[in-house]
């Protein structure tokens, strides 16, 4: 192997390794902005609370906040909320995630 081949095998080792530090960065960031506050609790936009809050049946449940704080909701409220949420979050998430692929 000759010093050119070596050189570009490190140059696309650094690239992969920088694009999987900023998929990891990028994800970190989203994360962080699906937590809002909502009925005096604080609550994470996800899958898992979407489909917890879609499935009940009551007007107004009892819930545990990301702070493991039990907190009386109105189930609809909180449904609206963590899905609008989510869409924007997850949106954006996905243009910056193009964005970097393009970069590559």
């Amino acid at each position: 192997m000759d010093n050119a081949q070596v050189n570009e095998l490190v140059d696309t080792i650094k690239k992969r390794f920088n694009h999987n530090s900023a998929k990891k960065i990028l994800k970190e960031k989203y994360e962080s902005k699906m937590l809002f506050a909502e009925s005096g609790g604080m609550w994470k936009a996800s899958p898992e609370l979407i489909v917890l809050l879609s499935s009940m049946d009551d007007d107004n449940i009892v819930l545990i906040d990301t702070y493991e704080n039990p907190c009386y909701v109105n189930r609809q409220e909180l449904l609206t909320k963590a899905k609008q949420c989510f869409q924007e979050q997850t949106n954006a998430w996905f243009a910056e995630y193009q964005e970097l692929n393009n970069e590559r």
